[in-house]
């Protein structure tokens, strides 16, 4: 079984994906944050620090696009190449408000001619793409007609969250869409959404045996040693996840300006790390009412003391 780090925006950044890897690893694609590219395909400092070959060591990892242009498009793909990268991802999955009021991610699905002609342009340039995308905007129904424009084209690979962009991430993941690809698609699948847990890994390949790849976020982001604990490499420990916590502190310290910023994204991390221990609601509103750093860190010593993990 392949697994992959789904990108999820502020978080997923090489900052955190250093870290998964060296202290738990198992994951066999690392995808980047969305990059929206410019007229000038320029790479803005925050973006250039993500890329950085030298900020991904032993990594896999794949930029992803985010344009409705597909000159944009394409101008990043030249861009990133300068940097050795030879796969590029594109994203119509995000459900972001912004995003999808401008047409793209999840938003430019509710557009199948327009898309059409984006990926026309786009697989023109020889460049080694693949998909992810939610199976519509409104609609389920809307598949059939997305999975028709995919299959005219040569993806590497398409990642299916099998959920409409109107679903957010409520609802469960449509089984029933992801069998249709399965049965239709011309290409490499890998699924995406809703896999927490080892029972959640084991329920879908008890329905879906012949998967061999899944993406998996929000689960890694809780346990980041879910990969591993899959493949049954290694269970999740206390002393790596602390290891794991102090080493993103410390990098965030050093690139971020202030005590405030780096608060704000160390709770953001939390929000979701909150989930491996066991009985720590006390603590974990102390966690998100920190007022200052030495206070977070505090209450995360105490998480860490007092806490088991799951």
């Amino acid at each position: 079984m392949k697994l992959y780090l789904a990108p999820l925006e502020g978080i997923t950044n090489n900052i955190y994906r250093e870290s998964q890897h060296i202290y738990f690893g198992g994951i066999d694609k690392y995808f980047t944050p969305f990059i929206a590219p410019n007229e000038q395909g320029i790479l803005n400092t925050k973006v250039m620090r993500d890329i950085l070959p030298e900020n991904n060591k032993g990594m896999n990892l794949v930029p992803q696009i985010l344009t409705n242009s597909a000159d944009g498009f394409i101008i990043m793909c030249k861009t990133l190449e300068q940097y050795g990268y030879t796969e590029f991802n594109l994203n119509l999955g995000c459900p972001s408000g912004t995003v999808v009021s401008k047409g793209r991610g999840s938003g430019f699905l509710a557009y199948p001619d327009e898309l059409d002609k984006f990926l026309d342009e786009i697989y023109k340039s020889g460049y080694n793409i693949s998909i992810k995308t939610r199976i519509g905007k409104e609609s389920p129904e809307e598949f059939y007609r997305l999975l028709e424009i995919y299959n005219q084209y040569p993806l590497t690979e398409l990642i299916i969250h099998p959920r409409t962009r109107k679903d957010m991430y409520k609802k469960t993941p449509n089984w029933d869409m992801y069998k249709y690809a399965i049965e239709n698609s011309k290409h490499k699948l890998c699924y995406n959404g809703d896999i927490f847990t080892v029972k959640d890994y084991n329920n879908f390949i008890k329905e879906f045996p012949n998967t061999d790849t899944i993406m998996v976020g929000r689960g890694i982001i809780s346990n980041p040693a879910l990969a591993c604990e899959i493949k049954g490499i290694k269970k999740l420990n206390k002393d790596n996840l602390y290891k794991f916590y102090e080493k993103m502190f410390n990098d965030y310290q050093e690139i971020l300006s202030g005590d405030t910023p780096l608060l704000h994204k160390m709770k953001e991390v939390f929000v979701y790390m909150i989930d491996s221990f066991n009985d720590c609601d006390k603590i974990a509103k102390k966690i998100k009412k920190a007022k200052n750093v030495r206070d977070f860190k505090n209450a995360v010593n105490e998480l860490f003391s007092c806490c088991e993990v799951k």
